[in-house]
């Protein structure tokens, strides 16, 4: 399974993903949360936390999603940093 990197603090404005690919967010400036929408989300889950230091990983998108954009929100630190958004395709 191929990982699409995102480092926090440079963050890409779109990050696309191919079948059985996932995303994988790091910072080391504190407590990673990543939220998508729960109504419109490709993972197993909408929100994704880790402590300072740790990869955060998407995992794969489930079976059946549909080729799409999919924006999410950032937090480091419970504090708002950013949007982003993942291309399946």
């Amino acid at each position: 399974m191929a990982e699409r990197p995102v480092l926090v603090g440079l963050i890409p404005q779109a990050v696309v993903l191919d079948p059985g690919d996932q995303v994988s967010w790091l910072s080391d400036a504190g407590n990673l949360r990543v939220e998508f929408d729960a109504n419109r989300c490709p993972f197993s889950s909408n929100v994704f936390q880790v402590p300072a230091g740790m990869r955060l990983l998407s995992g794969p998108a489930i079976a059946g999603t549909k080729p799409g954009s999919f924006k999410y929100r950032l937090w480091l630190n419970d504090q708002m940093v950013g949007r982003g958004e993942v291309i399946v395709r």
